[in-house]
């Protein structure tokens, strides 16, 4: 997916200013995923209970596991 200095660039940016979003109808909610969209296409991700840690992703990496997501391939069985 990304390269090292891919990675290193994405967590080394600023990400103070970023709008977070999260699902329509879970704005109420406590526990909730969140996202923010990143210069490049690029993807931070937060979990609202525990806002300080905060996972990035490269544009490939968050298509990827988009995809999946569509596919079925990380549903239960």
């Amino acid at each position: 997916m990304g390269t090292q200095q891919e990675k290193d660039e994405l967590y080394a940016l600023d990400i103070s200013d970023v709008e977070w979003l999260s699902a329509p109808g879970t704005e109420d909610v406590e526990e909730r995923v969140e996202i923010a969209h990143l210069p490049g296409g690029a993807v931070a991700m937060r979990s609202s209970l525990d806002p300080g840690t905060v996972l990035r992703y490269t544009e490939a990496e968050w298509r990827a596991f988009v995809l999946g997501a569509r596919d079925g391939e990380f549903d239960l069985t």
